[in-house]
């Protein structure tokens, strides 16, 4: 008798082993809680057409937009664990849980780090007309000139939102932040001239740039890009701590079983690592980062703890 209990033991765990190993048997949602057609989408749906190869099942990108990426954010938090429902996000979600005052999930609690597939750096840019070509040149009119300087962005608790009330903060210097209904009619409208800076990713800026119609001031990256050389970063001119970048990356719901999330973390690093998403990737100006969970679950934790701080000191929230 207990022979033939250990050997049923034996035979479910095998089971239970084999089910986990046959992950994925179906298709895999995965929601992008933005719209179509950002640098976020496209690097989201580049990722998931390498992990539909890599997985052996169709990964389908879900736009599902709104409330800054709460909605979207929200589908994932309360899916099934089960690996078939995963969350291409960006640093929304760490400033969303600093700055709103509820959220209908627990940013800490509610779900498990994958890997960020890549990132962009911000770039302060600025319009011809503002009478200023460098950083320092920047820092000082707008100190001799409190809140003239109008600075786009794309709404209010947006990562160009923050990370410019951080500037501020650093730099003890005014600014207008003019809040818009998206990233590209505040780009359309520093172009235009209608306001004067902004913080944007470089993806987005870049052709503007080259162009000459926008001034690159500096760069929130640790050290220089490759693609202007010549423009520096802020940490480099003395602004202390002061690194941010768009990064993209994958999560899941917290209950998520282990040997699935290092599955989908096994693949994700492959897919950001692929010599034709590295191709891709330099010519949008991406970073490619393929991290670990664990590195994944410490940038978040950081993040959170660096803009509650701002919160408490700006009193700034989202709603």
């Amino acid at each position: 008798m207990r022979h033939r209990l250990l050997l049923a033991l034996a035979l479910l765990a095998s089971f239970v082993a084999t089910a986990r190993a046959e992950y994925p048997e179906r298709p895999i949602r995965m929601i992008v809680p933005f719209p179509p057609g950002g640098v976020t989408d496209v690097v989201a749906r580049l990722i998931a057409e390498k992990l539909t190869a890599d997985l052996g099942q169709q990964v389908i990108v879900d736009n599902k937009a709104g409330a800054g990426s709460v909605i979207g954010t929200d589908i994932v938090a309360k899916a099934p664990a089960d690996g078939y429902t995963i969350l291409f996000t960006t640093p929304g979600l760490t400033i969303n849980a600093a700055f709103r005052t509820s959220l209908p999930y627990d940013t800490e609690k509610d779900f498990a780090p994958i890997s960020i597939a890549g990132q962009v750096p911000m770039l302060l840019v600025s319009h011809p007309s503002l009478p200023v070509t460098d950083y320092r040149g920047f820092i000082a009119y707008a100190k001799a000139n409190p809140s003239k300087i109008n600075i786009s962005h794309a709404g209010n608790g947006t990562l160009p939102h923050v990370q410019m009330e951080l500037l501020m903060v650093k730099e003890q210097i005014q600014v207008t932040n003019v809040p818009y209904r998206g990233a590209a009619p505040a780009l359309a409208d520093l172009v235009a001239g209608q306001v004067q800076a902004k913080l944007d990713n470089y993806t987005t800026a870049q052709s503007f740039v080259a162009q000459k119609k926008l001034n690159a001031l500096a760069f929130t990256s640790a050290k220089r890009q490759k693609q202007l050389p010549d423009v520096p970063t802020m940490m480099e001119l003395g602004v202390k701590d002061f690194e941010g970048y768009l990064w993209m990356g994958i999560v899941v719901p917290a209950a998520t079983p282990q040997p699935i999330v290092d599955k989908l973390a096994a693949a994700a690093r492959r897919a950001a690592s692929a010599p034709d998403t590295l191709a891709r990737f330099d010519k949008d100006a991406v970073e490619p980062v393929g991290n670990t969970p664990a590195e994944f679950k410490a940038l978040i934790a950081r993040e959170i703890g660096q803009w509650r701080d701002l919160a408490r000191q700006t009193k700034i929230t989202v709603d």
